[in-house]
């Protein structure tokens, strides 16, 4: 089986059954493993998991120009799209929707909420690593696919977001008219934390490369101004610059909130940073800019090598780095098992692997395990978790986000080749 047997194989596990209202969805409560005992559930990150996918979509459509990868980009386009509309908040994106009635809303009053459509709800409560994860699929849409129609609502929901963003100053107002836990950008909040606290990089990086790939889609003077306002003037050039191996525990006298964010590291932060580079180099305002980025992705991207993480090794072939790991990309991708289902999985016995003392990253031995010899982990997960003790077989991960991401990038950057003969 060739990688790309693999896609299709994979292509084939999203399209049967991992499809829900065009998002990228979960399989759950199965019983001991039997697909056909599942449903598809939301999740707070649907449009996350949706970017991601769709993200891997566009770059096999740029590679090979399929239709039907064309379609699956369509399909999941309306569903994002609809997260704008399907709530009464201009320019916010919702978490999730799904009929009325489907869902409880009493077992989650804060974040479902019902629309003004009649016969839908939505999810509210909308996180940062959303809205991250939908400028990336946006930018690269537009970018990328040459259907004009979708261009034009990929950039069109590019300035609808982050003109609500800059309107509420830097801040992702809810339909309570309050900043929801984690879409904060603004410097008061921001630079409040000590400099060793993660999300005044994450943050700082993240809004940065929005705002670029804004401006650079739109040409509105307001975005690349208010990036430079705060790149030259509120210090978030220096914050993203900041090397990795200063990020810890925030120090004793710190107040809670930044003690709490920084209890130990955030994978999910990872995540955050990868999916926000493509925006944050791709469409940096000058070669200047350009150059200090890539030291800063690269800084990064040492810290996460011992992870041999698939999508990050190839996100970081993105600034045109040697040496970045490609190998271990290619490894992370064959050694992935065709089963994703979420069995029981122990390995801490194990008398073959090297155990490390505590950490701050909590990787936890050596060298990581391949893949199939670990707990099924999307890219917020620890690849180092050794063991997966609760819910024996009553799920599956989506392919989507987990492989055909990395498979596709790494294909459209030219780090993946096609099989020999194809």
């Amino acid at each position: 089986m060739t990688l790309h047997d693999k896609a299709l194989f994979y292509e084939d596990q999203v399209r049967s059954r991992h499809i829900r209202n065009g998002f990228n969805a979960s399989l759950d409560r199965m019983e001991k493993g039997n697909l056909a005992t599942g449903y598809m559930s939301d999740s707070d990150n649907d449009g996350l998991w949706t970017s991601m996918y769709l993200g891997g979509e566009i770059f096999r459509y740029a590679v090979t120009k399929d239709k039907e990868a064309l379609q699956n980009c369509r399909e999941s386009l309306d569903a994002m799209e609809r997260l704008y509309t399907i709530n009464p908040v201009p320019g916010f994106a919702a978490r999730s929707f799904e009929r009325a009635g489907y869902i409880n809303q009493l077992s989650d009053p804060e974040r479902w909420q019902h629309s003004p459509q009649p016969g839908w709800d939505w999810k509210s409560t909308t996180s940062s690593d959303e809205i991250i994860g939908h400028i990336f699929a946006f930018g690269a849409m537009a970018e990328l696919v040459d259907d004009k129609n979708m261009q034009r609502r990929a950039i069109t929901l590019i300035d609808t977001v982050m003109s609500h963003i800059l309107s509420h100053n830097l801040y992702l107002i809810d339909f309570d008219g309050k900043p929801t836990m984690w879409g904060k950008w603004n410097p008061e909040y921001v630079n409040a934390f000590p400099i060793n606290v993660g999300d005044r990089k994450l943050n700082s990086s993240n809004l940065t490369a929005m705002l670029q790939t804004a401006y650079h889609f739109t040409k509105k003077e307001k975005y690349k101004t208010k990036a430079l306002e705060l790149l030259q003037k509120h210090g978030y050039l220096e914050n993203l610059m900041r090397p990795m191996s200063i990020i810890g525990k925030a120090p004793a006298d710190a107040d809670e909130h930044s003690k709490h964010m920084s209890d130990g590291w955030n994978h999910s932060d990872d995540e955050m940073y990868f999916v926000g580079y493509w925006g944050l180099y791709r469409y940096a305002f000058d070669e200047n800019l350009r150059a200090k980025y890539k030291q800063a992705i690269l800084d990064h991207w040492q810290v996460e090598r011992p992870e041999k993480e698939g999508a990050w090794n190839i996100f970081t072939a993105l600034t045109g780095a040697k040496n970045v790991d490609i190998p271990e990309a290619a490894w992370y991708l064959r050694e992935h098992p065709l089963d994703l289902i979420d069995w029981e999985i122990m390995n801490s016995h194990r008398k073959d692997i090297e155990p490390i003392a505590p950490n701050f990253r909590n990787q936890t031995i050596k060298e990581v395990l391949p893949p199939d010899e670990r707990p099924i982990q999307r890219h917020n997960g620890n690849m180092f978790s050794l063991d997966r003790t609760r819910g024996n077989g009553n799920s599956e991960h989506s392919a989507g986000d987990i492989w055909l991401l990395p498979y596709w990038m790494g294909r459209y950057l030219g780090v993946i080749s096609a099989p020999v003969g194809k």
